[in-house]
């Protein structure tokens, strides 16, 4: 198998049941194989996402409110939002395996696993889009995840810190805000799939939040910088370093945060 040639079809296909295809043929490979790439083999920096083919791409600050969940509009725009991110999801994790090809065989199999996640994740997401009568796509979205690989593309380090202990993190955060939200419409049937699914994203996401903490370790340990120090560096590298307001402590503990580093990072408490 040419594996990372098969890695980057997949990364640029939009399409979810070849990406499905192709991860699964990945993973077996894997199960007996330590892939190695062609001495000439050189990742590309992509120029566009796999779904600018079909997605209107905008700046953040022109995206529709997610607000109003009163409406299936509205929660149809809540749901295509959250579809949005778990389909960059799939990319950023074939995206750890492709780019950075110096890594055990233990990384590669991780990311794999991951991108397995988040193909799930996504067709959950759009079966329940459908049932409001939209499908993903038919929204405008942003890029702000492809962006983010493609800035750290050239270091391992930058990447496990800024996709999955930054932004999967901050998802972390996000997702009881979302679902505090929702339960006041709960009565409604799409409502409560919304929940129970953002229920299942939140539980898999903290090990997708702990496989990136772990690889993050292993860069900086190779590296043999302090994980504390290097992380707020790399954040304050990218103009990330900012205080969240609704920390969820107990599931970046569970994803590997320490209670000093949540502390230096803003948390009230780590109870």
């Amino acid at each position: 198998m040419d594996f990372y040639g098969q890695l980057q079809k997949a990364l640029q296909s939009d399409d979810i049941d070849t990406k499905e295809m192709l991860c699964g043929e990945l993973l077996a490979y894997c199960n007996t194989n330590d892939p190695k790439p062609k001495d000439d083999f050189e990742p590309i920096i992509f120029e566009h996402p796999s779904y600018a083919s079909f997605c209107n791409i905008v700046h953040p600050r022109d995206l529709p409110s997610r607000r109003h969940f009163d409406t299936k509009e509205g929660l149809a725009t809540l749901v295509h939002a959250i579809t949005h991110i778990e389909f960059s999801a799939i990319d950023l994790a074939f995206d750890a395996v492709y780019r950075f090809v110096d890594t055990p065989l233990e990384y590669k199999i991780d990311w794999l696993i991951v991108a397995e996640d988040e193909i799930r994740h996504f067709r959950m997401l759009n079966g329940i889009l459908k049932q409001l009568g939209f499908s993903y796509g038919d929204m405008p979205v942003h890029q702000g995840l492809f962006d983010a690989s493609m800035h750290t593309a050239g270091s391992l380090l930058d990447r496990m810190a800024i996709i999955p202990r930054h932004y999967e993190a901050t998802g972390l955060d996000v997702n009881p805000q979302i679902v505090k939200k929702l339960q006041r419409y709960d009565k409604d049937l799409l409502t409560k799939q919304i929940i129970e699914a953002m229920a299942v994203i939140e539980t898999e996401e903290i090990d997708h939040v702990r496989k990136g903490d772990r690889w993050f370790q292993w860069a900086c340990k190779k590296e043999q910088l302090d994980p504390k120090v290097t992380f707020k560096t790399v954040l304050q590298k990218y103009e990330l370093l900012r205080q969240r307001p609704h920390m969820n402590v107990s599931a970046r503990k569970a994803a590997g945060f320490a209670c000093d580093e949540l502390l230096d990072l803003g948390a009230k408490s780590c109870d």
